[in-house]
């Protein structure tokens, strides 16, 4: 690869014992190492010190809420929090040599962990037409380019604004206000592959597509339930929240087809028990779960408490809050009656008495929560599956009440946030309507596209230009090779970004890569050094303000990118300035929206947000206290924004997905060494995987039944209904805990088997929990790919 750090390759794969505990003194020196690896001394303390900080920069790594002030460790982060602001941080740099040295194809061949080790972009650069590298251009020609493209098309609904949830309040109002205005709401986002089926089914049961519980909730629960999430990776600073619960005489089930090594053992950092003592054991109970099994188990739970009122009735169901506040529960009743323990079993592989277990600590348990992430949505019947967690919280009256409720986790800073801010492709009309009413112009109404879709639209060449702001969309979504291909199609792509990653590789036509701020770097603009707001799982709204010297003087903030003409200048923007530059050369005047005004100044921008989205009243002065503030849940207040005004019983029916003889269900999973699609690392330590990432795991007894032993090679080959064989080469086996039938394996590398198709019903998630796979031996001779 010409120069830059050797991309390390498969061929230093060893495999040890899984742990048994999480964090602890291990996780600290890792940390302390990944960091000082990355940039100095002084910037890796600056950067400790201000992270989850009420006067610091919340951490993008995922969405996990901060305690109250006073109340927060003044090292209020997780190792991998640590690791992800520390590559944020680092002090390594990419300049136009860079790409003078690496033919794109050559950037195309290279693993997602070598190109995001080589750091930070630091000025916008060009794909021409027919070109095969890279070259710099100025802020003025790249932003005209992409505004002329823009204007070009024949419609604005050729146009894509995909955001991940790294975006924070202030830029993605803005991204979805210049959309609108340009006229389309093709708003794709990372919410499309992680939890649209939570808000698809919340929205339908309770009338809001958020979780309702707060820390204090998770803290005094009798019971909560971490269904189908490894805290331990995703959003390590969850462990602490459930020590807690445990420490106030709460208890936990874990629920996941995979043992993990947090919920089994929690050893806090920053306590002594954690560090020289033997931690908290979390998980009173672990159900190693099917993949998929999950309707199935809340069914099971659920006729278990009707057949427990109907033996000692009015003792068990919350017959006042059932009648006063819900609908349906009689047909919901009826179809939870025909519930088949037979079915049950086969689903779940778990045993009878296993359920009953649960069962009784659910009868001794007065405050409920189920918390979860993607082990539950992305499923074909993931929406279903979250439907029968809400029926089961409604039938005790764990909705709505102190120390209960449902608590979708997301694992993405601001990825609720962006979603408030009207990041949306179906965004309701009463939005649309307060728009119109502060900005003067009419919104389209027709819906936009998701991430699926807009795929499946570049495909068919009814999208021609693709604007993606913050992520990595080619390694995110799924059936990898589809992607590339209609990416490919575009007539321009454009990536608004802080680290080199694979979009910027799988090219259009033409092709931008526009430099932003990250969210530790501070951001000046003409009205003085400004802050951002965040939104958490929780709901909780607070600020964030970068302390570090941007990574170059030619970065741009989001929102100058989108609000006025660049000026001479070719200073680093912030994804503020990047978005509001673009509306005023695409839109100019009309509508009289003030974009070079939001530039200028942040405030200006939450002024309109505290007019047109609810809750956010106002937000200025709000959100400068300490810790901000908690937006208003109306299932918190008992009412229900449902047609009938009352939360909703629904009937789910059984459904399970089978493998044929001699296959494997596989679900695509994150190593420890992981944020999204990149890794930090080719080790996954909490799994005993180190030195590589191409493996698959799989039960000694599937192996046995297969033909294949311990460390084998094999081709990974997904099985779908189109015939076409997606196939994902060269993979170790790795025998492992894992359920009968199932196998698992990291993403994104096994984002090509997941058929861009296979999606949950009427949330269009991506099925990466269930991709029907078949492994095929190969020759030891065959060379494994890097990437």
């Amino acid at each position: 690869m010409g120069g830059g750090i050797e991309d390390p390759g498969e061929e230093n794969l060893s495999v040890t014992a899984p742990k048994t505990w999480a964090t602890g003194a291990p996780a600290v020196a890792h940390a302390l190492q990944y960091a000082l690896g990355q940039t100095t001394v002084r910037r890796t303390a600056l950067t400790l010190l201000n992270i989850n900080q009420t006067k610091g920069f919340d951490c993008p790594g995922c969405a996990w809420p901060e305690p109250a002030p006073g109340k927060r460790h003044k090292n209020e982060y997780c190792e991998n929090g640590a690791k992800h602001i520390a590559d944020e941080a680092t002090s390594r740099r990419i300049t136009a040599d860079f790409f003078r040295q690496h033919t794109i194809a050559e950037l195309g061949a290279a693993s997602d962990y070598w190109l995001n080790q080589q750091g930070r972009l630091t000025e916008p650069m060009v794909k021409r037409p027919g070109a095969d590298h890279y070259e710099p251009i100025g802020w003025d020609e790249a932003l005209g380019l992409l505004a002329a493209e823009l204007r070009a098309l024949d419609s604005p609904d050729e146009a894509l604004f995909y955001t991940s949830g790294r975006l924070a309040n202030e830029p993605a109002f803005l991204l979805q206000l210049f959309a609108r205005a340009y006229g389309t709401n093709n708003l794709p986002d990372c919410s499309n592959m992680c939890h649209e089926s939570s808000g698809s089914a919340l929205n339908e049961t309770l009338g809001i597509g958020k979780g309702s519980v707060s820390l204090d909730d998770i803290y005094d629960a009798d019971l909560v339930f971490v269904v189908g999430q490894n805290p331990g990776t995703n959003h390590p600073r969850m462990l602490s929240a459930l020590e807690e619960t445990k420490l106030r005489g709460g208890k936990v089930v874990a629920v996941n087809p995979l043992p993990e090594a947090g919920l089994l053992r929690f050893k806090h950092p920053q306590k002594a028990r954690g560090v020289i003592g033997r931690g908290t054991a979390i998980a009173d109970q672990f159900l190693q779960i099917r993949p998929g099994g999950d309707l199935a188990l809340f069914q099971a739970l659920n006729l278990l408490l009707l057949e427990a009122e109907d033996e000692r009735p009015g003792t068990v169901l919350d017959r006042e809050f059932i009648a006063a506040h819900t609908n349906g529960f009689d047909d919901f009743a009826a179809q939870a009656r025909k519930t088949d323990w037979a079915d049950v079993l086969d689903a779940t592989g778990l045993s009878r008495e296993e359920i009953e277990e649960v069962h009784a600590r659910v009868l001794g348990s007065k405050k409920i929560i189920v918390c979860w992430a993607m082990g539950l949505t992305q499923h074909k019947h993931g929406v279903p599956t979250i439907r029968e967690v809400v029926n089961f919280l409604l039938l005790r009256g764990n909705i709505g009440r102190p120390g209960a409720g449902v608590c979708p986790v997301r694992g993405h800073s601001n990825v609720q946030g962006d979603r408030t801010m009207g990041i949306w492709e179906r965004v309701p009309q009463a939005f649309l309507d307060a728009l119109e009413g502060e900005f003067g112009f009419t919104p389209p109404t027709r819906h936009g596209l998701d991430s699926v879709d807009s795929i499946r639209a570049m495909r068919d060449g009814r999208a021609k230009l693709f604007l993606g702001v913050a992520g990595n969309f080619v390694r995110a979504t799924p059936d990898s090779d589809a992607t590339e291909r209609a990416m490919r199609t575009c007539r321009l792509t454009a990536h608004i970004s802080t680290k080199l990653n694979r979009s910027h590789a799988v090219c259009g036509e033409t092709a931008l890569i526009l430099p932003t701020l990250g969210r530790s770097d501070r951001d000046v603009q003409a009205g003085g050094e400004q802050f951002m707001t965040v939104e958490d799982s929780m709901s909780e709204v607070h600020t964030t303000r970068g302390r570090l010297a941007p990574a170059s003087d030619r970065l741009l903030s989001e929102v100058s990118i989108i609000t006025r003409l660049a000026p001479a200048s070719d200073r680093l923007l912030s994804e503020v300035s990047i978005i509001t530059r673009l509306a005023r050369l695409v839109l100019g005047d009309q509508p009289a929206i003030p974009w070079a005004e939001f530039e200028a100044d942040y405030d200006t921008v939450r002024d309109r947000i505290a007019r047109v989205v609810p809750g956010f009243d106002d937000f200025n002065t709000r959100v400068r206290q300490p810790g901000g503030f908690r937006l208003p849940n109306p299932v918190n207040r008992m009412t229900f924004n449902t047609p009938s005004g009352k939360a909703v019983f629904t009937r789910n029916d059984f459904t399970m997905l089978r493998a044929p003889k001699g296959h494997l269900i596989l679900q695509t999973l994150r190593s420890h060494d992981q944020w999204n699609t990149i890794p930090y690392a080719m080790d996954d330590r909490y799994r005993g995987i180190k030195g590589g990432r191409r493996v698959v795991l799989v039960h000694p007894s599937d192996l046995r039944e297969l033909g294949l032993a311990d460390h084998d090679l094999v081709d990974l080959v997904s099985v779908w209904q189109d015939g076409v064989e997606r196939r994902a080469e060269a993979f170790r086996v790795v025998a492992y805990s894992t359920p009968p039938g199932s196998a698992a394996a990291y993403y994104p590398e096994t984002n090509v088997l997941v058929p861009l198709d296979s999606v949950a019903d009427i949330s269009n998630t991506p099925t990466s929990k269930s991709v029907v796979v078949r492994l095929e031996r190969v020759s030891e001779v065959a060379p494994v790919p890097a990437g």
